[in-house]
C-alpha cells in the first residue's frame, strides 16, 4: 500500500491528578452546630432517635462508657455532644437546674413530631399552637434538661397575624404569656 500513510500513535499524556480542594468546614455541618453536655449521653442519643427521628453518625466512647464525643443528624443538621465530666467547664442543665438555650427544630409535620416527643417523655413547656407570627410553634424539656422548640410555618394573613400579636401581648401586659403550661403550685 504505497502512499497510504498511516496515521503515528501519539503518547497519551496522563492528566495529572488535581489535588482535592481543603475544606476547613467539615461535610454535612452548617456554620453553627449545637454542642450539648449531657449527663447520660448515650441514653439521649436513644432517646433523640425516639423523640425527633436522630441518627448518630459518630461516637466515641471513654471510660466507663461515657461518650467523649457524638453527633447525631436530625433532619438535615447536625448536633453534637458528650457526656459531663469532673473537672470540665460544661454542665448539665438538670444540675444547673436552668437552660440558657432553646434548640430549634423546624418540621413539615409538626404535629406528628410533637406528638412522637412527647410519647417519648418530653415535658411541655409551651403547648403547639398557631402563634400570631406565622408559625405553629410549641416549646419542650427534653427528659435530660434540654429546651427544644418544634415549629412550621403555616399560612396566615397579615390582619389575622396583627390580631393574634394585639391578643398575644394584651397577655403578656397581664403577665400570662400565652400557651405556657401553668405552674402546679399556687401563688
Amino acid at each position: 500500500m504505497q502512499g497510504t500513510q498511516v496515521p503515528k500513535k501519539t503518547a497519551r499524556r496522563k492528566k495529572k491528578a488535581k489535588p482535592k480542594k481543603f475544606e476547613p468546614i467539615p461535610r454535612g455541618f452548617h456554620t453553627v452546630t449545637p454542642y450539648l453536655a449531657i449527663k447520660g449521653a448515650a441514653q439521649a442519643i436513644d432517646w433523640y432517635e425516639r423523640a425527633f427521628g436522630a441518627k448518630e453518625i459518630a461516637r466515641q466512647e471513654g471510660p466507663e462508657g461515657k461518650l467523649l464525643h457524638a453527633r447525631m443528624r436530625i433532619g438535615d443538621s447536625i448536633v453534637m455532644m458528650s457526656d459531663v465530666f469532673p473537672g470540665a467547664s460544661h454542665r448539665d442543665p438538670i444540675e444547673l437546674g436552668a437552660v440558657s438555650v432553646t434548640l430549634h427544630i423546624y418540621s413539615k409535620n409538626v404535629d406528628a413530631l410533637w406528638k412522637r416527643a412527647v410519647e417519648a417523655g418530653a415535658k411541655v413547656n409551651m403547648q403547639l399552637d398557631d402563634m400570631f407570627w406565622g408559625e405553629r410553634y410549641g416549646q419542650l424539656t427534653d427528659p435530660f434538661g434540654h429546651s427544644w422548640s418544634l415549629s412550621m410555618l403555616i399560612p396566615m394573613s397579615r390582619r389575622e397575624m396583627e390580631e393574634r400579636r394585639e391578643a398575644a401581648m394584651k397577655m403578656f401586659e397581664q403577665a400570662h404569656p400565652p400557651n405556657h403550661e401553668e405552674s402546679s403550685h399556687s401563688p
